[in-house]
């Protein structure tokens, strides 16, 4: 019987069961190549010609011990990871260029290394000289950190079941090179096949495995989407080139929260720390001005109050622009139609522009009231008060609905300094730990509340 074959297509990652020129699924030329496992191992035979071993099952209510974890000392990321490295664990961390990737995984090595573990640093991007540049800059030179600069998978996997170090950084994952795969790094194939060689040696030998993924243009991590199935935690690295503010969030954690956000600022001796988010975010805002709305959202388990920034102007265009940074453009477009079908506020003819201060970025539905709050006060050209604070989710039907966790959303506006809040009706009602609460059932309430009109 004839082996069977895999083909898949270096572009897009599509799999065949036979060569062709052209790939069916993307329609390029010349990209499907066979592919075959690097690891070794018994030759491919079918499931059937041996049988394997019984599978020990348990209940849902055994116990198990957690797994030990070892603390970086940057809290932080200890924060976003869950609580510190787990061992056999398979970490992807992605970003934008330059934003500081390598400077964070280079100082988490030091640290990590300085509290035991045996840590090897693997670059395929940089020499060994620019890493240790790098090193003397942020003042790490004398971490015990082992470093090595290669981009060939099999002499990198020979080195790391050599070594046996307790944790590996690849940085990155597209500058793997599989010498059984026949594309060019950072192909999908190259890229897939990478990451299940290093995520399965990290499970094989209880070796922590770092990944470096640089990002597509759209935010997402480039190559295929299974990478971030095989990984156990994938975290971004955001920020705004233009601020020194830098975010890590997790988006998906097997041991610890998947909304977990930990908060660096950019200096020159590296990243440090930002145990209060809140007050750096909102240390830049002056003298309250029209289109201007403090936000308290929760990222992860933490409280973090962030400024709103809207413009209002009149458009010179047949097509009105709609910018937004921060936040979600699909999101601006249905709050701008509930206000005009619900309370009778147009923007046709008006240029939005929305950002959120700081470089960063909300996802949380509870930002709309506070959304709508800005684009209110640009439009009719009034502050709102400084010492206010607003969150909650507008309905298609114009009601407001209760964001979570309110009581720690007003807990952190008045240790800032913040007496007031509006916020959706439902739960407590009054004063909240000394904050003014008022409570509105709608958008037209809302508005008739803060702006005078209904």
């Amino acid at each position: 019987m004839a082996k069977s074959k895999s083909y898949t297509c270096s572009a897009c990652g599509a799999a065949f069961s036979k060569w062709s020129g052209r790939c069916e699924a993307c329609g390029e030329w010349n990209t499907i190549v066979q592919e075959a496992p690097l690891s070794a191992g018994p030759a491919s035979k079918s499931l059937g010609a041996k049988r394997g071993s019984t599978i020990a099952l348990t209940d849902l209510s055994t116990e198990e011990t957690p797994p030990p974890r070892t603390l970086s000392r940057l809290t932080e990321l200890d924060r976003v990871l869950g609580g510190g490295l787990v061992p056999a664990s398979a970490i992807l961390v992605g970003g934008d260029p330059g934003i500081g990737k390598s400077t964070l995984l280079l100082q988490a090595a030091a640290k990590f290394a300085q509290a035991g573990l045996k840590t090897l640093y693997v670059s395929g991007e940089e020499a060994s000289a620019q890493v240790r540049m790098r090193a003397r800059r942020l003042g790490l030179a004398d971490a015990p950190v082992r470093l090595a600069a290669e981009t060939n998978l099999r002499d990198i996997l020979t080195t790391l079941e050599a070594e046996r170090p307790q944790l590996a950084i690849i940085d990155s994952i597209q500058t793997m090179w599989a010498d059984n795969v026949d594309s060019a790094p950072g192909s999908v194939s190259q890229v897939r096949a990478a990451a299940h060689e290093l995520t399965t040696f990290a499970k094989r030998r209880g070796t922590s495995v770092i990944l470096v993924g640089h990002v597509t243009k759209e935010g997402q991590i480039a190559g295929p989407r299974v990478v971030e199935h095989m990984v156990d935690t994938v975290l971004y690295f955001e920020g705004e080139r233009g601020h020194q503010f830098r975010i890590l969030r997790a988006v998906k954690n097997r041991f610890g929260p998947a909304d977990e956000i930990g908060v660096f600022e950019m200096t020159g001796r590296g990243l440090a720390e930002v145990t209060n988010p809140s007050a750096l975010f909102l240390s830049e805002r002056g003298t309250p001005c029209a289109g201007s709305a403090v936000f308290a959202g929760i990222e992860g388990t933490r409280p973090v109050l962030v400024e709103l920034q809207a413009l209002v102007a009149p458009s010179p265009h047949s097509q009105p622009r709609r910018t937004v940074v921060g936040w979600d453009g699909g999101r601006l477009a249905m709050i701008l139609a509930v206000l005009e079908a619900r309370c009778g506020i147009p923007f046709a003819g008006l240029d939005v522009y929305l950002n959120v201060a700081g470089g960063m970025k909300i996802s949380e539905p509870a930002a709309d009231l506070a959304v709508a709050a800005a684009l209110l006060s640009a439009r009719e050209d009034a502050a709102l008060p400084a010492d206010t604070v607003v969150f909650g989710e507008i309905s298609l039907s114009g009601a407001l609905r209760p964001a979570p966790q309110t009581e720690n959303r007003l807990k952190e506006a008045r240790k800032l300094g913040f007496t007031a809040a509006i916020a959706p009706a439902g739960g407590k009602t009054g004063t909240a730990d000394g904050l003014a609460l008022t409570r509105a059932t709608d958008l037209t309430g809302f508005v008739g509340e803060v702006f005078g009109a209904g």
